[in-house]
C-alpha cells in the first residue's frame, strides 16, 4: 500500500488496490460490494419470537462507488454496516466484497474493509499517534511509514501536529471522531465503511471529513458505504441512495431519482427531506432528536 502527501495540494494519495492485487488479478467486472438476500434476526429480552432487524436486503456498489443508507432508528441501517463488516453473522443471503464471500474468505475480505461507527473505541490513554501506529501493526504496515502517513492524514483532516501526542481521553468528541476516520484510512481500505462519521462534528469538522471523503473516493478509487442523518451530506456525497424502513430497502436510486420519485409520484416537492417523510413515515427533525437523546440504530 502507498501513500504520499504533495506539499502543493496536501492531497494524500492512497492505494487501496494494492490489497486486492496481492489478493487476485482485479476484475473490473466484480463489484466493491454485493449483498443477496440478506436478512438478519435478534432474540430481544424475553420475547418468544426473534425480531425482524433486516429482510431480505439486495443491494450493488460499484467500484469506486458511493452507496448511502437512510432511515429512521432502528431501521436496520447500523445492523446493515455490522453484517457488512462481518461484526455479525448472516441468517440469510450472501455478501461479497471485491468477489470474496465474508463467510467463506473472511479474513481476506477483513483485509479489504474498514469501518468508522459513531461510536468508535479508542485506547483513550494513548496519543492518536499511537492509536494509528496499533492500527498499523495489525495490518503489518511498516512503522515508520505508517507514522509518516498517520501524521498526513491527521494534518489533512485538520488535527495539528502538536495535538498528535496528546491522550485521546483529552480530545473533544469532535476530534476523536476525526482520529477514527483517520485510523480507517490509514490501512488504505479498499472498502471503507462509513456509519455516522460525521455526527457530532462541528460545521468546519464536518466540512473537512466530507471533502476528504470526497478526496478518497474521487483520487483513490476506494468504495464507499455511508449512512447519515445529513440529507446535505448524503445528496453531497453519494452515487445512490437506499432508504430502508423497518429492516427493508423501500426505494433505492440516485439522489436526483428519489427526488423526482417523490415529486411525480407522489406530489411532494423534490428535496431529500420529503424523500425520507415519504419513505420513513417520520420527519427528520424527530430522527434527529432521538439520535441527540442517546438512541441507537
Amino acid at each position: 500500500m502507498t501513500a504520499t502527501l504533495t506539499r502543493e495540494s496536501k492531497t494524500l494519495i492512497l492505494d487501496p488496490q494494492a490489497i486486492l492485487a496481492d489478493a487476485r488479478p482485479i476484475d473490473r467486472t466484480v463489484p466493491a460490494l454485493l449483498v443477496e438476500g440478506v436478512t438478519k434476526r435478534f432474540i430481544v429480552g424475553r420475547a418468544k419470537r426473534p425480531v425482524l432487524a433486516i429482510s431480505n436486503v439486495s443491494l450493488r456498489l460499484e467500484r469506486g462507488g458511493v452507496v448511502g443508507f437512510l432511515g429512521a432508528n432502528g431501521s436496520g441501517k447500523s445492523t446493515l454496516i455490522r453484517l457488512v463488516s462481518g461484526l455479525l453473522t448472516l441468517d440469510e443471503g450472501r455478501v461479497e466484497v471485491f468477489g470474496h464471500d465474508i463467510e467463506r474468505e473472511e479474513m481476506t475480505v477483513k483485509r479489504l474493509i474498514n469501518r468508522v461507527s459513531v461510536d468508535a473505541a479508542f485506547f483513550k490513554k494513548l496519543s492518536p499517534m499511537e492509536n494509528l501506529l496499533f492500527a498499523a501493526r495489525l495490518y503489518g504496515m511498516d512503522a515508520g511509514k505508517a507514522r509518516g502517513d498517520a501524521i498526513a492524514i491527521l494534518e489533512r483532516l485538520g488535527i495539528a501536529r502538536k495535538r498528535i501526542d496528546r491522550p485521546v481521553e483529552q480530545m473533544s468528541r469532535g476530534m476523536q471522531q476525526k482520529v477514527a476516520i483517520a485510523r480507517a484510512l490509514l490501512t488504505s481500505p479498499a472498502l471503507l465503511l462509513l456509519d455516522e462519521p460525521t455526527t457530532g462534528l462541528d460545521p468546519r469538522s464536518k466540512l473537512d471529513v466530507q471533502t476528504f471523503i470526497e478526496d478518497v473516493r474521487t483520487n483513490h478509487d476506494a468504495s464507499i458505504v455511508l449512512t447519515t442523518h445529513d440529507l446535505d451530506e448524503a445528496d453531497r456525497l453519494c452515487d445512490r441512495i437506499a432508504v430502508l424502513n423497518d429492516g427493508r430497502v423501500v426505494a433505492e436510486d440516485t439522489p436526483d431519482g428519489l427526488k423526482r420519485l417523490v415529486a411525480e409520484r407522489h406530489g411532494q416537492e423534490p428535496t431529500l427531506h420529503n424523500v425520507f417523510m415519504t419513505y420513513t413515515g417520520r420527519s427528520l427533525d424527530d430522527d434527529v432528536e432521538e439520535v441527540e437523546a442517546g438512541e441507537d440504530d
